[in-house]
Order: structure tokens, then C-alpha cells, then sequence
């Protein structure tokens, strides 16, 4: 059971390991491709690739304050790496959006140890809504999984 329990959990990792690979590699793609602010219509109306740094959380809240989200990312990737590893929490549902949100969590670590800023790119032309990256959306449908899993499906698996 416990040698099960571990091999199942990797394919978590492995979910992670992807998305981090993937948020990091379009981010590279931005860096290297784009001048800060410039911005290329991908789907016409309706995404666009715009190269911006955020010194913040999400809508730049909090900006340059570096220290608080290196503890907030470390204390967020201690409880998710916990409860991935839990045995009480087996559901693939849960630990998949957990997956999703390590991955996330990681890949915006990754940008705030090296650049102190997180590279954004996405904007959505047909709504008034701020750019974010590939990081932020897993950590978002990560989110929706673990509500949906608490909200639906806990009283069924106990």
C-alpha cells in the first residue's frame, strides 16, 4: 500500500514538473522575443502576448515586497506538498488540482528568486482584465479542482 501510494503520487509530480517546464519556457519565449510592454495579438479579439513584469501578487497587490512572497511561497509549498503526500486525501480530483498549484506556486518562485519579479503574459483582449501567465492559471484551475473536490466529493470517499 505505501509503495503504491508513493508511485501514485509521481504522476502528480510529474504534472508539476510539466507545468513549471512549460511556465518557464513561454516565459523564456517572452524574454527573449518581446520588449517589456510590447504586446502581439495571438487570436485576434481575443489573446494577445504582452510582455510585463509584476513586482506584486495578483492586480500588482503588495509590489516589491519580495520577502513576504518568498515566505508565503515557501509556507504554501510546505501545506501542498503535505497534503499530496497525505494519506488521508487520495482522491485524484484533489491531487490533481493540488499538482496543479505546486507546479504554479513553483513556477512564479522560480521568476521572484531570479528576475524579484514574475513575467506576465497573457491578456485577454475581450475583457478589461490584468495579464498573467501560465503559472497563475494552473494555480487558479489547481484551486477549482480542490473547492470542487471539498465541495462535491469529500462526504462520498469518508
Amino acid at each position: 500500500m505505501k509503495k503504491y501510494h508513493i508511485i501514485d503520487n509521481c504522476k502528480y509530480l510529474i504534472i508539476s514538473i510539466l507545468i513549471i517546464v512549460c511556465d518557464q519556457i513561454l516565459k523564456r519565449y517572452i524574454i527573449d522575443n518581446f520588449k517589456l510592454g510590447q504586446s502581439r495579438e495571438i487570436i485576434p479579439g481575443l489573446l494577445s502576448f504582452t510582455y510585463l513584469r509584476n513586482t506584486g501578487a495578483a492586480w500588482n497587490l503588495l509590489a516589491g515586497k519580495m520577502n513576504l512572497f518568498y515566505l508565503i511561497s515557501i509556507l504554501a509549498l510546505i501545506v501542498v506538498i503535505y497534503y499530496l503526500f497525505s494519506l488521508k486525501y487520495s482522491h485524484r480530483i484533489f491531487k490533481f488540482g493540488l499538482a496543479m498549484v505546486l507546479g504554479g506556486i513553483v513556477g512564479n518562485f522560480i521568476d521572484r528568486l531570479i528576475f524579484k519579479y514574475v513575467i506576465d503574459m497573457f491578456d485577454l483582449d475581450f475583457i478589461n482584465f490584468n495579464i498573467f501567465n501560465l503559472a497563475d492559471c494552473a494555480i487558479t484551475f489547481g484551486v477549482i479542482f480542490i473547492f470542487y473536490y471539498f465541495v462535491f466529493l469529500v462526504e462520498k470517499e469518508n
